[in-house]
């Protein structure tokens, strides 16, 4: 019989108190065995916990319950009944394995969880979407953890979040075990018996327990037999976490979180980083919780330089094995990265400790990344089934920078528990794999904004949290392998294979030679016979173009005497106007022979590939454009001579005779590029074969010597300098800067000779703000490096302006691309031809204030659908560069009471679903660390704020966040692009090779090889333009980052009021001003450039 435990001092109370409160795994599992046997409660599931219920009425528990009842009350749970009678084992006490176990306990299911540790002692901080605070809270997170969620946190450490679920769990009815590591599954011996477990130890109870669902939530690393895995692979990626103890101090509570900078659009802030300390990184995040945790992703060579990895290796587990990893080094490391990110405002950063008592400081290889190839299967033996399903990581490993593991997790747990729910009524098991795994379809693509806006109804059912699901998207038929009947052989060692295919189609050479012969039919002096000597006078070209693009050449005025000039015209009209860039010389087009017909084959392809029509059909007046697979490399050749034209015109302004030399550029022709070697590497002077081949002005190389010549960062087409005196290549950052134009103040330790040493010291200055330097944009004092000054010839503002050239201060460096200071044998620097004449007769676009604004919410993709209408919250922020003219004459617009009437108005209106665009203007600053506290206050004054104010500091904290996640996910799509380009040219040098070979092969074989180079080319162009597409949305992302770094800004000096601004403050507001118009063109530009690109590809 029951205690009661609403007496006075009853001891239930007290011990549910500590319940409540227990921080450890083994404190909780006694407390609540100590309750049970206290109240004289036994058995479990449900029964369980409504004995718990009627036991303990007192007001503290009643709260409790109250939420569990309407949770429990779901009628997707059928009262908790609707798996009553089914036997469930899950795997693994992690987040995603205890939310599982804690659904399968209100469907009415037994539950038995297995765990094979006996401490919770992760202290990683885990981002949560919006649907898992929800969730949370349903569930009773605060009673748990009072400070969850609380004010604008938006994250908890791996902890305390598995210490709420399991307290969940417990008061659920799941038995939880300890201690006991799951091995595999024992089939039933006869008809009347059911699947078991082996476990470890072999004497546990459990051992004998017989279940009808497993679950498995054990982790990446295992996988029950059956499931297949399938990996992704990027460019070698190193992770840093580490935590320092969070004492709660004032001080710590002023420093600003980080929710992540990225190197892909804020290079600056890194650069800084590595002049100040020498420590490399691509990314880092910090987060407030029970610590203060960092994470990091850093460059092989500068944990080389720094002594933490102590030899270079090529297998990544020997490299990163502990005993080539100098423990103090890291520690070091992960320290002063620490510090400089928050500008060494945190006192006393002292290392938490993890479960083994060391330093929590861990180092990590995320370079492949693995996910099963289906979520479900079942297997039978003797008449007996059993389903399996994944959650977690063994389903999906996340890839950490996008916040996304503990999200998809409870998304996939909810899915896993939806199959047992189905499986449980009686379904067919077909039927249940193929619904399984259409859910599962969408699980790698869900983010906050492609879910279902009302999170409050999110449940188990599929269609509650995925938008217009097709549960029968997979039909029965297509999941019968996923039935295993009797034993399953497995195979340890295999692994999807996901090398490219040489499988070509059929004859393609020949196909290629007759379109050829097709289009350039009827044009005199054009007889296409071959790919050798028909194509050396330039004429058959010419043709070519002419036949699809007659606007872009005149076939009659071309002259067949000077071939080497006319080629290289075509070479630059086809890499300018179509986006295709050269693979020969103009000299080696000019003198083709036998042994080139590879090349030109490769190189015509690619006309085929865009013009790929019937020749025979009459083309219309209107000239065709590249199709979409051209589109973006076409945008970015277009975007990248707008950069070379705005650096050149920079330079001539900085210089007394600027005048003469335009004059000169508009009167001289063309410099030839006549003298580059095609199969040279102009950086490293190796043998460039076919589908290893890049060019850039002119210039041919392998795309791994693509690098800046003064960091050794990776460079991409359409985000690089080229400096014709020197024959160099630079990144945007390090592009040799006039010399009339200074950089920033605070960017002074950026030069080559800056005294590293003296900066690394850390600041002295007590009476600095002390705001995390998330941003590294130029001070708002001093112009970029791109931008004339004040007072220089006001052309080259116009210019620049007019051009649309990227920021010279934005960099995309990619991940692997580490410093290199060796020099590397170079070809001669040929000069460039200039394009002066291009520019010639541009004239200056005058968009309205309206233009603008469509133009800037148009959306940088290459879906031909046209955009939806604009969102109302958008007009104030886009339009506001409409009212800079009357703030820089002084007519005093925007005054501070009018500002916030008419934001608190918007707000108001748009702070559900249409805030984004908002987002998109309020962020994170820069290393001047003087607007980070408007966006990230001290959560003790932000209570003081507006409604207003405070939710322009909470989006822009998402904003911040979307912004990171973005940044990485085009990051890693961009190593793992690179790593397929490395498979694809292994398989094209082999084959170019067994065609250059000079013993004879038979003219069959000869024919299969070239059309399987040809295939291989195709997957390169493919990839070249999926990797341009990228390039174009990291472009967008750098000009937004600025953009909200310079809003933000002015947003600080105008809530000033005017009898308080000094005279250097309204320089200052001037300037920001004058930055802000720039970059409201350059995306102005940016997007109608994109804009055009989405037009021609809807003409295709």
């Amino acid at each position: 019989m029951s205690v009661p435990a609403d007496e006075p001092g009853n001891p239930a109370h007290a011990i549910f108190e500590r319940f409540l409160r227990a921080g450890e795994c083994r404190e909780v599992l006694g407390c609540f065995v100590e309750l049970c046997q206290q109240l004289g409660l036994q058995g479990s599931g449900l029964q369980l916990y409504h004995g718990l219920k009627a036991a303990l009425n007192y007001w503290n528990a009643k709260a409790l319950w109250s939420k569990l009842d309407k949770k429990a009350g779901h009628k997707d749970y059928d009262q908790g009944t609707a798996c009553a009678g089914t036997k469930c084992l899950v795997v693994g006490a992690g987040p995603c394995g205890l939310r599982a176990a804690i659904e399968l306990a209100l469907l009415g299911a037994r539950v038995v969880l297995l765990e094979k540790r006996d401490s919770f002692s992760r202290n990683n901080v885990l981002h949560l979407w919006p649907f898992t605070i929800h969730d949370l809270r349903a569930l009773g997170a605060k009673k748990f953890y009072g400070r969850f969620c609380t004010g604008t946190l938006d994250h908890i450490s791996i902890r305390q979040l598995q210490l709420i679920l399991l307290k969940v769990a417990l008061l659920l009815g799941v038995e939880v075990h300890i201690n006991v590591r799951f091995e595999g599954l024992v089939p039933p011996t006869g008809k009347a018996g059911g699947w078991q477990a082996v476990l470890q130890p072999s004497s546990s109870p459990l051992t004998h327990y017989e279940f009808d669902v497993l679950i498995s939530a054990g982790g990446g690393k295992f996988v029950p037999e059956g499931f297949k895995r399938k990996e992704t692979r990027g460019k070698l990626a190193i992770g840093i976490t580490t935590n320092f103890i969070n004492r709660h101090s004032r001080a710590e509570v002023e420093v600003a979180e980080i929710s992540g900078v990225a190197r892909i659009y804020n290079q600056k802030f890194f650069q800084n980083l590595y002049n100040k300390t020498g420590i490399d990184l691509e990314n880092i995040v910090y987060y407030k919780d029970d610590t203060h945790y960092f994470v990091m992703t850093a460059k092989k060579q500068s944990l080389l330089k720094k002594g933490v990895i102590l030899q270079d290796k090529a297998d990544i587990e020997s490299l990163l094995a502990p005993e080539n990893v100098n423990r103090d080094a890291l520690l070091s490391y992960a320290k002063e990265a620490a510090n400089f990110s928050t500008n060494y405002c945190l006192p006393e950063l002292e290392f938490a400790l993890n479960h083994r008592h060391l330093p929590d400081v861990d180092m990590f290889d995320f370079t492949c990344m693995t996910r099963s190839e289906n979520a479900a299967l079942v297997r039978e033996h003797n008449g007996s089934r059993v389903l399996l399903g994944l959650v977690g990581d063994c389903l999906v490993e996340p890839f950490w920078p996008l916040g996304t593991g503990v999200a998809r997790g409870f998304l996939a747990a909810f899915d896993a528990a939806w199959m047992v729910r189905r499986w449980a009524a009686g379904t067919p098991p077909l039927e249940v794999l193929a619904e399984r795994e259409s859910i599962y379809q969408r699980l790698s693509q869900t983010s906050p904004d492609n879910t279902n806006k009302n999170i409050s109804q999110y449940s188990i059912d599929p269609a509650t949290r995925y938008p217009n699901i097709n549960l029968q998207a997979i039909k029965a038929s297509q999941v019968r392998d996923l039935y295993l009947v009797g034993m399953v052989e497995v195979d340890h060692k295999s692994k999807s294979d996901n090398r490219l295919s040489t499988v070509a189609p059929g004859a393609v050479c020949e196909e290629l030679l007759s379109w050829c012969q097709a289009s350039t039919a009827g044009y005199p002096g054009v007889a296409v016979t071959n790919f050798s000597t028909s194509w050396t006078s330039g004429l058959a070209l010419c043709a070519l173009i002419h036949r699809f693009r007659p606007d872009l050449v005149d076939f009659d005025s071309v002259d067949p005497q000077d071939a080497i000039r006319t080629h290289q015209m075509l070479l630059d009209i086809a890499e300018q106007e179509l986006g295709i860039q050269p693979v020969l010389s103009s000299t080696e087009m000019a003198t083709m022979t036998e042994p080139d017909r590879l090349d030109l084959i490769t190189y015509l392809s690619h006309f085929y590939q865009i013009f790929g029509t019937s020749p025979e059909v009459e083309v219309s007046e209107k000239p065709l454009s590249p199709r979409g697979t051209r589109g973006a490399i076409l945008f970015l050749s277009k975007l990248q001579k707008s950069r070379n034209l705005a650096h050149k015109r920079t330079q001539d302004s900085a210089q007394k005779d600027s005048e003469a030399k335009r004059s000169r550029r508009d009167t001289e022709p063309p410099r030839e590029r006549t003298g580059e070697n095609s199969d040279a590497c102009y950086f490293c002077g190796r043998r460039v074969y076919i589908v290893e081949r890049a060019s850039a002005e002119g210039r041919f190389f392998h795309r791994g010597c693509f690098q800046c010549r003064r960091c050794g960062a990776t460079l991409r087409l359409g985000d690089y300098a080229f400096d014709e005196e020197d024959g160099h290549f630079y990144c945007s950052l390090h592009y040799p800067s006039p010399p009339s134009m200074d950089l920033p103040r605070d960017e002074a330790s950026a030069l080559p000779d800056g005294d590293a040493d003296a900066a690394a010291q850390p600041p002295s200055d007590a009476g600095r703000s002390c705001v995390s330097p998330t941003e590294g944009a130029p001070t708002p004092l001093q112009p970029t490096p791109a931008a004339p000054q004040a007072g220089e010839e006001p052309g080259g503002v116009e210019d620049t302006a007019d051009t649309g050239d990227m920021e010279e201060q934005e960099l995309l460096a990619q991940p692997g691309g580490g410093a290199r200071e060796e020099e590397v044998p170079r070809a001669e620097p040929q000069g460039t031809a200039e394009e002066g004449e291009e520019s010639g007769g541009r004239r200056k676009i005058i968009l309205t204030p309206l233009e603008k604004l469509s133009l800037s919410t148009l959306n940088l993709t290459s879906e031909a659908e046209p955009e939806p209408p604009l969102k109302p919250a958008r007009l104030r922020l886009q339009a506001a560069p409409e009212a800079l003219p009357a703030l820089r004459q002084g007519q005093g617009a925007w005054k501070e009471e009018e500002e916030k009437t008419d934001m608190e108005k918007d707000l108001e209106e748009s702070d559900s679903e249409e805030g984004e665009g908002e987002e998109e203007k309020e962020e994170e600053e820069d290393t001047g660390f003087g607007i980070m506290k408007e966006l990230y206050p001290d959560p003790r004054e932000e209570e003081k704020f507006p409604t207003w104010k405070r939710t322009l500091a909470r989006r822009a904290r998402e904003s911040q966040m979307k912004r990171f996640c973005r940044a990485q996910a085009i990051q890693r799509r961009l190593e793992e692009i690179e790593v397929t380009f490395r498979e694809l040219e292994q398989q094209g040098i082999k084959l170019e090779k067994l065609l250059r070979d000079e013993n004879e092969s038979p003219a069959d074989q000869q024919t299969q090889w070239t059309n399987q180079l040809l295939y291989l080319v195709q997957k390169k162009n493919n990839l070249m333009t999926e990797e341009s597409d990228l390039m174009i949305a990291v472009q967008e992302l750098k000009l937004e980052e600025q953009q909200c770094q310079l809003d933000e800004k002015l947003r600080s000096y105008m809530n000033k009021e005017d009898a308080l601004k000094t005279p250097e403050d309204e320089k200052a507001e001037q300037e920001i001003l004058k930055q802000l118009v720039e970059v409201v063109n350059k995306r102005n530009v940016l997007i109608q450039l994109q804009e055009e690109k989405r037009l021609s590809e809807l003409r295709a």
